[in-house]
């Protein structure tokens, strides 16, 4: 029987690319680009989960747990861990979804030139996301591993947190897409590190409980995708499951990364197609 490689190897008609092959050619050259850069990628990324730990989980949660016991009952760096779990899945998706994005689009035009060969615009931008999810991928494992070497997780359901926080990282990553498909210049991502991903830091539960804001700033902490992602991952890591309220959560995130898709699809044809 003759296989693929070999019917399009041979003179004469070739079958054509499927679906899997279109994608799987596009994350091929993200990874064959992120070559060059994974070992410092990875340094940082062992890095940046110890600098976490010792400042906001050991350091200040030092000072929480002998003067307040903890907050909601548990230990602050078990109640801080698995937030910032997700906040590190948010920054990495962010990170990757707007000068990344923006290059090939303007700077190396790389997604014309992708589009000028049997790929579709639904390939190229399916085959990015993939490469964006295995960057948060391995940004999770490193932080989960290094947090659990530091005593940071009460219990095995810091497993489930991985899930979560790739749920979270993609969450944010299509919405990314789109607002980035939009930028003529890279200033527009100022405006997002600053007025969106620095307040979400803040006021999504991470370092302290959304109940103790303002009642006028809690609605908005309700409707970001990393709140519902701190409070999942954190609910799994102490153990506290409450399934209507984890579903919840879950479908929120998912709702966020299905909307981002249209939008990123639409972002990228108007942007692209010609």
């Amino acid at each position: 029987m003759t296989t693929l490689f070999e019917a399009r190897g041979a003179h004469g008609e070739r079958p054509s690319l499927t679906t899997g092959e279109r994608i799987g050619s596009v994350l091929e050259y993200q990874l064959a680009v992120n070559r060059r850069t994974w070992r410092g990628r990875i340094f940082s990324r062992f890095l940046s989960p110890v600098f976490f730990l010792l400042a906001m989980g050991i350091g200040l949660g030092g000072l929480v747990d002998d003067r307040a016991g903890g907050v909601d009952g548990v230990p602050y760096l078990h109640f801080v861990v698995p937030a910032i779990v997700a906040v590190q899945a948010m920054w990495v998706a962010i990170g990757e979804s707007t000068f990344p994005v923006l290059g090939n689009i303007m700077w190396d035009r790389m997604y014309d030139t992708m589009l000028g060969t049997p790929l579709r615009l639904r390939d190229l931008l399916a085959g990015h996301v993939l490469a964006v999810v295995g960057h948060i991928i391995m940004a999770t494992l490193i932080f989960v591993g290094v947090a659990a070497a530091f005593g940071g997780f009460p219990t095995w359901g810091a497993v489930w947190c991985i899930p979560v926080a790739v749920l979270t990282g993609l969450a944010f990553t299509l919405p990314v897409f789109a607002f980035t498909a939009r930028q003529e210049q890279d200033g527009g991502f100022n405006i997002l590190f600053r007025m969106v991903v620095t307040p979400l830091m803040l006021f999504s539960g991470t370092f302290f409980p959304v109940a103790q804001l303002p009642v006028v700033l809690q609605p908005i902490a309700w409707v970001t995708p990393l709140w519902h992602g701190v409070e999942a991952g954190r609910a799994l890591s102490l153990g506290r499951v409450d399934p209507p309220w984890l579903l919840l959560h879950l479908g929120v995130l998912v709702t966020f990364v299905v909307v981002g898709w249209v939008l990123a699809e639409r972002s990228f044809t108007r942007r692209l197609i010609k």
